[in-house]
Protein backbone atom coordinates (compact mmCIF):
# COMPACT_ATOMS: atom_id res chain seq x y z
CA UNK A 1 0.00 0.00 0.00
CA UNK A 2 1.47 3.63 -1.00
CA UNK A 3 1.91 6.39 1.59
CA UNK A 4 0.55 9.69 0.75
CA UNK A 5 3.10 12.41 1.52
CA UNK A 6 1.36 15.84 3.14
CA UNK A 7 2.23 18.84 2.03
CA UNK A 8 2.49 21.56 5.30
CA UNK A 9 -0.29 23.60 6.07
CA UNK A 10 -2.62 21.13 4.04
CA UNK A 11 -5.69 19.41 5.73
CA UNK A 12 -4.82 15.50 6.99
CA UNK A 13 -6.46 13.12 4.19
CA UNK A 14 -6.74 9.24 5.52
CA UNK A 15 -5.64 6.98 3.27
CA UNK A 16 -7.73 4.50 1.31
CA UNK A 17 -8.89 1.24 3.36
CA UNK A 18 -6.87 -1.50 1.72
CA UNK A 19 -9.15 -4.77 0.50
CA UNK A 20 -7.98 -8.07 0.18
CA UNK A 21 -9.67 -11.52 -0.33
CA UNK A 22 -8.19 -15.07 0.42
CA UNK A 23 -9.71 -18.55 -0.34
CA UNK A 24 -8.60 -20.81 1.88
CA UNK A 25 -9.45 -25.28 1.07
CA UNK A 26 -7.55 -26.49 3.70
CA UNK A 27 -9.76 -29.30 5.94
CA UNK A 28 -8.55 -27.01 8.94
CA UNK A 29 -9.44 -23.88 7.66
CA UNK A 30 -12.14 -22.92 10.18
CA UNK A 31 -9.94 -23.62 13.26
CA UNK A 32 -7.55 -21.41 11.82
CA UNK A 33 -9.82 -18.38 11.82
CA UNK A 34 -12.59 -19.65 14.21
CA UNK A 35 -11.34 -16.69 16.84
CA UNK A 36 -11.99 -13.91 14.00
CA UNK A 37 -14.79 -15.80 12.98
CA UNK A 38 -16.69 -15.36 15.94
CA UNK A 39 -15.92 -11.89 16.67
CA UNK A 40 -16.81 -11.02 13.38
CA UNK A 41 -20.27 -12.48 14.10
CA UNK A 42 -21.28 -9.82 16.87
CA UNK A 43 -20.20 -7.43 14.54
CA UNK A 44 -23.01 -9.00 11.86
CA UNK A 45 -26.46 -8.23 13.06
CA UNK A 46 -27.90 -11.02 10.80
CA UNK A 47 -25.75 -13.82 11.91
CA UNK A 48 -27.53 -16.59 13.77
CA UNK A 49 -26.00 -19.83 15.85
CA UNK A 50 -25.73 -21.56 12.76
CA UNK A 51 -23.02 -19.37 11.53
CA UNK A 52 -21.02 -19.02 14.37
CA UNK A 53 -17.81 -20.88 14.40
CA UNK A 54 -18.67 -24.11 16.87
CA UNK A 55 -21.49 -25.04 14.91
CA UNK A 56 -19.63 -24.56 11.57
CA UNK A 57 -16.01 -26.38 12.53
CA UNK A 58 -18.25 -28.60 14.43
CA UNK A 59 -20.48 -29.48 11.44
CA UNK A 60 -17.37 -30.00 8.97
CA UNK A 61 -15.58 -31.91 11.25
CA UNK A 62 -18.40 -34.54 11.29
CA UNK A 63 -20.33 -34.35 8.16
CA UNK A 64 -17.58 -32.64 5.72
CA UNK A 65 -15.34 -34.74 3.20
CA UNK A 66 -11.71 -34.23 3.05
CA UNK A 67 -10.68 -31.49 0.18
CA UNK A 68 -14.31 -30.50 0.06
CA UNK A 69 -14.03 -26.69 1.97
CA UNK A 70 -13.86 -23.88 0.83
CA UNK A 71 -13.84 -20.77 2.97
CA UNK A 72 -13.97 -16.81 1.58
CA UNK A 73 -12.41 -14.30 3.57
CA UNK A 74 -12.45 -10.40 2.62
CA UNK A 75 -10.26 -8.26 5.17
CA UNK A 76 -10.37 -4.22 5.49
CA UNK A 77 -7.28 -3.15 6.52
CA UNK A 78 -6.14 -6.74 7.84
CA UNK A 79 -9.09 -6.81 9.83
CA UNK A 80 -11.87 -9.42 8.79
CA UNK A 81 -14.98 -8.11 7.67
CA UNK A 82 -16.31 -10.85 5.31
CA UNK A 83 -16.31 -14.74 5.93
CA UNK A 84 -18.66 -17.74 4.32
CA UNK A 85 -17.68 -21.20 4.51
CA UNK A 86 -18.90 -24.11 1.68
CA UNK A 87 -18.51 -27.21 0.68
CA UNK A 88 -17.76 -28.71 -2.84
CA UNK A 89 -21.05 -30.39 -4.39
CA UNK A 90 -20.37 -33.86 -5.72
CA UNK A 91 -21.46 -34.63 -9.05
CA UNK A 92 -20.88 -33.87 -12.83
CA UNK A 93 -21.92 -30.61 -12.45
CA UNK A 94 -19.82 -29.70 -9.18
CA UNK A 95 -20.51 -26.45 -7.83
CA UNK A 96 -20.46 -25.39 -4.29
CA UNK A 97 -23.42 -24.97 -1.57
CA UNK A 98 -23.64 -24.21 2.40
CA UNK A 99 -22.64 -26.13 5.35
CA UNK A 100 -24.94 -28.03 6.88
CA UNK A 101 -26.94 -30.13 4.52
CA UNK A 102 -30.60 -30.68 6.58
CA UNK A 103 -28.84 -30.06 9.76
CA UNK A 104 -29.33 -25.91 9.54
CA UNK A 105 -32.18 -24.23 9.33
CA UNK A 106 -30.89 -20.87 8.19
CA UNK A 107 -27.41 -20.43 6.34
CA UNK A 108 -25.64 -17.54 5.72
CA UNK A 109 -22.27 -15.53 5.36
CA UNK A 110 -20.87 -13.06 8.03
CA UNK A 111 -20.39 -8.99 6.78
CA UNK A 112 -19.37 -6.79 9.02
CA UNK A 113 -22.42 -4.26 9.45
CA UNK A 114 -19.90 -1.22 9.43
CA UNK A 115 -19.11 -2.31 5.71
CA UNK A 116 -21.05 -4.61 4.66
CA UNK A 117 -22.24 -3.25 1.16
CA UNK A 118 -18.35 -2.96 0.04
CA UNK A 119 -17.60 -6.41 1.92
CA UNK A 120 -20.48 -7.74 -0.32
CA UNK A 121 -18.58 -6.69 -3.44
CA UNK A 122 -15.33 -8.51 -2.48
CA UNK A 123 -16.89 -10.99 -1.84
CA UNK A 124 -18.82 -11.92 -4.67
CA UNK A 125 -16.11 -11.23 -6.43
CA UNK A 126 -13.98 -13.83 -4.81
CA UNK A 127 -15.80 -16.69 -5.19
CA UNK A 128 -14.36 -19.66 -7.08
CA UNK A 129 -16.95 -19.53 -9.83
CA UNK A 130 -15.79 -19.35 -13.23
CA UNK A 131 -17.07 -22.76 -15.40
CA UNK A 132 -20.29 -22.59 -16.72
CA UNK A 133 -21.80 -25.69 -14.73
CA UNK A 134 -20.06 -24.56 -11.61
CA UNK A 135 -22.76 -22.79 -9.46
CA UNK A 136 -22.95 -21.80 -5.74
CA UNK A 137 -26.48 -22.88 -4.31
CA UNK A 138 -27.31 -22.13 -0.52
CA UNK A 139 -30.74 -23.33 0.99
CA UNK A 140 -32.62 -21.87 4.01
CA UNK A 141 -31.84 -18.22 3.32
CA UNK A 142 -33.54 -15.68 5.52
CA UNK A 143 -34.83 -13.32 3.40
CA UNK A 144 -33.11 -10.08 5.38
CA UNK A 145 -29.87 -12.38 5.55
CA UNK A 146 -26.16 -10.96 4.73
CA UNK A 147 -25.71 -13.07 1.90
CA UNK A 148 -28.84 -11.30 0.28
CA UNK A 149 -25.92 -8.48 -0.39
CA UNK A 150 -23.63 -11.01 -1.98
CA UNK A 151 -26.48 -11.87 -4.41
CA UNK A 152 -27.05 -7.88 -5.10
CA UNK A 153 -23.49 -7.22 -5.88
CA UNK A 154 -23.19 -10.59 -8.10
CA UNK A 155 -22.72 -10.05 -11.53
CA UNK A 156 -23.27 -13.25 -13.35
CA UNK A 157 -26.33 -15.45 -13.65
CA UNK A 158 -28.68 -15.74 -10.36
CA UNK A 159 -31.85 -16.89 -9.34
CA UNK A 160 -34.12 -17.36 -6.36
CA UNK A 161 -36.74 -19.49 -4.95
CA UNK A 162 -38.74 -20.07 -2.20
CA UNK A 163 -37.65 -22.37 0.27
CA UNK A 164 -38.86 -24.00 3.67
CA UNK A 165 -41.61 -21.88 5.41
CA UNK A 166 -40.31 -21.05 9.01
CA UNK A 167 -43.00 -19.66 11.77
CA UNK A 168 -41.97 -16.50 14.46
CA UNK A 169 -43.85 -15.31 17.53
CA UNK A 170 -42.88 -11.90 19.22
CA UNK A 171 -40.79 -12.59 22.63
CA UNK A 172 -43.24 -11.37 25.17
CA UNK A 173 -44.55 -12.54 28.69
CA UNK A 174 -46.79 -15.48 28.25
CA UNK A 175 -50.12 -13.89 29.63
CA UNK A 176 -49.08 -10.97 26.23
CA UNK A 177 -48.78 -13.79 23.98
CA UNK A 178 -51.74 -15.44 24.74
CA UNK A 179 -53.68 -12.48 23.58
CA UNK A 180 -53.18 -13.28 20.02
CA UNK A 181 -54.90 -16.48 20.27
CA UNK A 182 -58.88 -17.20 20.61
CA UNK A 183 -60.33 -16.32 23.66
CA UNK A 184 -61.50 -20.37 24.22
CA UNK A 185 -57.66 -21.55 23.51
CA UNK A 186 -56.29 -18.70 25.87
CA UNK A 187 -58.21 -19.82 28.55
CA UNK A 188 -57.28 -23.36 27.56
CA UNK A 189 -53.90 -23.01 27.72
CA UNK A 190 -54.09 -20.87 30.86
CA UNK A 191 -55.17 -23.30 32.59
CA UNK A 192 -52.27 -26.03 31.02
CA UNK A 193 -50.09 -23.64 31.90
CA UNK A 194 -51.18 -23.87 35.56
CA UNK A 195 -51.39 -27.22 36.18
CA UNK A 196 -47.55 -27.05 34.77
CA UNK A 197 -47.24 -25.06 38.23
CA UNK A 198 -48.80 -27.00 40.32
CA UNK A 199 -47.00 -30.06 39.38
CA UNK A 200 -43.74 -28.71 40.67
CA UNK A 201 -41.67 -29.24 37.76
CA UNK A 202 -38.11 -27.91 38.11
CA UNK A 203 -36.25 -26.39 35.24
CA UNK A 204 -32.55 -26.24 35.22
CA UNK A 205 -30.22 -24.04 32.95
CA UNK A 206 -27.82 -26.52 31.58
CA UNK A 207 -23.67 -24.92 32.73
CA UNK A 208 -21.59 -25.96 29.62
CA UNK A 209 -19.56 -28.55 31.55
CA UNK A 210 -22.85 -30.67 32.23
CA UNK A 211 -24.08 -30.19 28.37
CA UNK A 212 -23.09 -33.85 27.17
CA UNK A 213 -24.86 -35.73 30.04
CA UNK A 214 -27.71 -33.01 28.92
CA UNK A 215 -28.20 -33.71 25.40
CA UNK A 216 -27.12 -37.91 26.07
CA UNK A 217 -30.38 -36.96 28.24
CA UNK A 218 -32.02 -35.28 25.45
CA UNK A 219 -31.51 -37.71 22.43
CA UNK A 220 -32.75 -40.73 24.64
CA UNK A 221 -35.95 -39.28 25.38
CA UNK A 222 -36.12 -37.97 21.66
CA UNK A 223 -36.19 -41.69 20.89
CA UNK A 224 -38.88 -42.53 23.58
CA UNK A 225 -40.47 -40.01 22.19
CA UNK A 226 -41.00 -41.08 18.86
CA UNK A 227 -40.22 -44.38 18.62
CA UNK A 228 -43.37 -45.50 18.01
CA UNK A 229 -44.17 -42.01 15.04
CA UNK A 230 -40.63 -42.99 13.86
CA UNK A 231 -37.79 -40.99 14.15
CA UNK A 232 -35.60 -39.22 12.02
CA UNK A 233 -33.00 -41.89 11.02
CA UNK A 234 -29.97 -39.02 11.24
CA UNK A 235 -30.69 -38.57 15.18
CA UNK A 236 -29.84 -42.22 16.05
CA UNK A 237 -26.77 -41.81 14.63
CA UNK A 238 -23.63 -41.65 16.30
CA UNK A 239 -22.30 -38.61 14.13
CA UNK A 240 -24.67 -36.65 14.69
CA UNK A 241 -24.72 -37.20 18.72
CA UNK A 242 -21.04 -36.05 18.28
CA UNK A 243 -21.31 -33.25 16.71
CA UNK A 244 -24.53 -32.01 18.49
CA UNK A 245 -22.62 -32.31 21.82
CA UNK A 246 -19.46 -30.51 20.29
CA UNK A 247 -21.42 -27.61 18.78
CA UNK A 248 -23.90 -27.20 21.47
CA UNK A 249 -21.20 -27.28 24.15
CA UNK A 250 -19.21 -24.49 22.28
CA UNK A 251 -22.74 -22.07 21.41
CA UNK A 252 -23.47 -22.69 25.75
CA UNK A 253 -19.93 -21.67 26.51
CA UNK A 254 -20.41 -18.42 24.38
CA UNK A 255 -23.80 -17.81 25.38
CA UNK A 256 -25.18 -18.57 21.93
CA UNK A 257 -27.26 -21.40 23.61
CA UNK A 258 -29.14 -22.83 26.57
CA UNK A 259 -29.95 -26.25 27.27
CA UNK A 260 -33.32 -26.53 29.84
CA UNK A 261 -33.78 -29.77 31.69
CA UNK A 262 -36.78 -30.50 33.34
CA UNK A 263 -37.45 -32.86 36.75
CA UNK A 264 -40.40 -34.04 38.01
CA UNK A 265 -40.37 -36.11 40.73
CA UNK A 266 -36.62 -36.87 40.96
CA UNK A 267 -36.40 -38.35 37.49
CA UNK A 268 -35.42 -36.11 34.12
CA UNK A 269 -38.83 -35.91 32.11
CA UNK A 270 -37.92 -33.41 29.19
CA UNK A 271 -34.71 -31.65 28.13
CA UNK A 272 -35.13 -28.59 25.77
CA UNK A 273 -32.00 -27.22 22.73
CA UNK A 274 -32.57 -23.55 22.34
CA UNK A 275 -30.13 -21.69 19.85
CA UNK A 276 -29.83 -17.85 20.67
CA UNK A 277 -28.36 -14.79 18.79
CA UNK A 278 -29.21 -11.32 18.76
CA UNK A 279 -32.40 -11.27 16.53
CA UNK A 280 -34.40 -14.16 17.76
CA UNK A 281 -34.16 -17.15 19.83
CA UNK A 282 -34.72 -20.93 18.04
CA UNK A 283 -36.39 -24.21 19.45
CA UNK A 284 -34.15 -26.72 17.71
CA UNK A 285 -34.23 -30.05 19.47
CA UNK A 286 -36.12 -31.74 22.49
CA UNK A 287 -37.35 -34.71 24.21
CA UNK A 288 -39.86 -35.49 26.39
CA UNK A 289 -40.53 -38.92 28.19
CA UNK A 290 -43.80 -40.32 26.79
CA UNK A 291 -44.97 -40.61 30.44
CA UNK A 292 -45.28 -36.89 30.63
CA UNK A 293 -47.75 -36.48 28.13
CA UNK A 294 -50.26 -38.24 30.22
CA UNK A 295 -49.63 -35.92 32.97
CA UNK A 296 -48.79 -32.09 31.36
CA UNK A 297 -48.67 -30.46 28.64
CA UNK A 298 -45.28 -31.39 26.91
CA UNK A 299 -45.30 -28.02 24.63
CA UNK A 300 -46.75 -25.39 27.13
CA UNK A 301 -43.78 -27.04 29.40
CA UNK A 302 -41.15 -26.68 27.56
CA UNK A 303 -42.44 -23.37 25.30
CA UNK A 304 -42.62 -21.44 28.58
CA UNK A 305 -39.17 -22.06 29.61
CA UNK A 306 -37.77 -21.13 25.80
CA UNK A 307 -39.95 -18.14 26.14
CA UNK A 308 -38.63 -17.05 29.52
CA UNK A 309 -34.82 -17.57 28.51
CA UNK A 310 -35.39 -15.51 25.13
CA UNK A 311 -37.36 -12.62 26.80
CA UNK A 312 -34.60 -12.91 30.08
CA UNK A 313 -31.96 -12.33 27.74
CA UNK A 314 -33.63 -9.53 25.68
CA UNK A 315 -33.72 -10.95 22.28
CA UNK A 316 -36.86 -9.66 20.19
CA UNK A 317 -38.30 -12.74 18.36
CA UNK A 318 -38.76 -16.14 19.54
CA UNK A 319 -38.23 -18.80 16.19
CA UNK A 320 -40.19 -22.05 15.65
CA UNK A 321 -37.87 -22.50 12.87
CA UNK A 322 -39.05 -25.24 10.21
CA UNK A 323 -41.83 -27.41 10.03
CA UNK A 324 -45.39 -26.87 10.36
CA UNK A 325 -46.31 -29.09 13.81
CA UNK A 326 -49.53 -28.71 15.33
CA UNK A 327 -48.10 -27.70 18.58
CA UNK A 328 -46.72 -24.17 16.97
CA UNK A 329 -50.07 -23.67 15.23
CA UNK A 330 -51.76 -23.47 18.75
CA UNK A 331 -49.63 -20.32 18.72
CA UNK A 332 -50.44 -18.47 15.97
CA UNK A 333 -47.25 -17.57 14.39
CA UNK A 334 -46.05 -15.49 12.02
CA UNK A 335 -45.22 -17.21 8.57
CA UNK A 336 -41.53 -16.43 6.06
CA UNK A 337 -40.39 -18.63 3.82
CA UNK A 338 -36.55 -18.96 3.42
CA UNK A 339 -35.20 -18.87 0.26
CA UNK A 340 -33.23 -20.70 -2.33
CA UNK A 341 -30.16 -18.84 -4.18
CA UNK A 342 -28.64 -20.03 -7.24
CA UNK A 343 -25.71 -18.06 -8.26
CA UNK A 344 -23.77 -18.67 -11.36
CA UNK A 345 -20.96 -17.44 -13.91
CA UNK A 346 -21.49 -14.74 -16.32
CA UNK A 347 -22.95 -15.86 -19.74
CA UNK A 348 -24.28 -19.27 -18.19
CA UNK A 349 -27.66 -18.46 -19.16
CA UNK A 350 -28.16 -22.07 -20.75
CA UNK A 351 -26.81 -23.60 -17.78
CA UNK A 352 -28.40 -20.92 -15.78
CA UNK A 353 -32.04 -22.11 -17.37
CA UNK A 354 -31.46 -25.97 -16.36
CA UNK A 355 -30.63 -25.28 -12.97
CA UNK A 356 -33.99 -23.02 -12.63
CA UNK A 357 -35.92 -25.72 -14.52
CA UNK A 358 -34.35 -28.37 -11.65
CA UNK A 359 -35.87 -26.64 -8.86
CA UNK A 360 -38.89 -25.77 -10.22
CA UNK A 361 -39.93 -29.63 -11.26
CA UNK A 362 -38.47 -30.53 -7.42
CA UNK A 363 -40.75 -27.68 -5.81
CA UNK A 364 -44.22 -28.50 -7.86
CA UNK A 365 -43.12 -32.35 -7.33
CA UNK A 366 -43.46 -31.69 -3.69
CA UNK A 367 -46.20 -29.62 -3.71
CA UNK A 368 -48.41 -32.02 -6.09
CA UNK A 369 -47.33 -34.91 -3.47
CA UNK A 370 -47.66 -32.85 -0.48
CA UNK A 371 -51.37 -32.08 -1.48
CA UNK A 372 -52.25 -35.72 -2.36
CA UNK A 373 -50.33 -37.21 0.78
CA UNK A 374 -50.24 -34.56 3.86
CA UNK A 375 -47.98 -36.57 5.94
CA UNK A 376 -45.81 -37.19 2.92
CA UNK A 377 -43.74 -33.72 3.21
CA UNK A 378 -42.86 -33.87 6.67
CA UNK A 379 -41.56 -37.34 5.85
CA UNK A 380 -39.02 -36.03 3.08
CA UNK A 381 -38.01 -33.08 4.67
CA UNK A 382 -36.96 -35.94 7.80
CA UNK A 383 -35.39 -37.53 5.31
CA UNK A 384 -33.71 -34.89 3.40
CA UNK A 385 -32.56 -33.98 6.88
CA UNK A 386 -31.21 -37.80 7.47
Amino acid sequence: MSTETRGAGLPAQSAAPSWTTELRCEDDALDAVAEEWDDLAARCRTATFFQAAAWQRSWWRHYGRPGGLVVVLVRRDGRLVGAGAFRRRGGPLGGLTGLGDGLADYTDVLLDDECADRAATEFAAALPLTRPWHWLELREVHPEAAVQRVYAQWRGSRRRFEDSLCQYLPAVPMERLLKRVPGKTAQRSRVKLRKIAEAGVQVRSTPPEDVPDALAGLLRLHFLQWQDRGVTPEHRSERFARHLTESTTGLVATGRAAVHQFHLDGQLVAVNLLLLCPSFGGLYLYGAHPVLRERLDIAGLLFGAALEETVGAGIPVLGLLRGQEPYKQRWRPDRLPNQRLLLGPAGAAPAAAVRAGAVRARQAAAHQLGTRFPGLKEALLARRRA
